[in-house]
């Protein structure tokens, strides 16, 4: 009974772009931490992730989303702008850095909504 209440799809999604984006700022930081390392070769989530999970989302489909996980590869559209090899760009990683923290703001607000609307159900109080 409680699980129902745990694995609605809206909520399931909700958390999975959460894992996207902390496993998205891993990357970042990864990414700026290795500025000056010949050859890096910058890593970002996995494009595929996106699609399957927006796939997920219209199927409805709860053990889809359930079994979901984000990864990390190597970007392969980053082009290196130095001799070395390096394929980061520190101003496009700040920006990216700033959009990523914005996108986990939203969904944290989301799941929060889901729960607290869990809680005046239960409690039939909202705070």
């Amino acid at each position: 009974m409680i699980d129902a209440l745990f694995n609605q799809p809206n909520l399931l999604a909700a958390k999975r772009l959460l894992d996207a984006t902390a496993l998205r700022h891993e990357a970042i930081a990864s990414n700026l931490a290795h500025l000056e390392t010949p050859g890096y070769k910058r890593v970002d989530l996995a494009p595929a992730f996106e699609s399957e999970l927006k796939q997920a989302i219209d199927s409805r489909n709860v053990g889809r989303l359930q079994s979901m996980a984000p990864r990390l590869e190597e970007d392969r559209t980053a082009i290196a702008q130095r001799r070395d090899g390096n394929t980061v760009d520190l101003e496009s990683e700040l920006v990216r850095l700033n959009r990523n923290g914005v996108e986990h703001a939203v969904e944290t607000q989301l799941v929060t909504g889901a729960l607290l609307k869990l809680r005046l159900a239960i409690t039939g109080r909202a705070g």
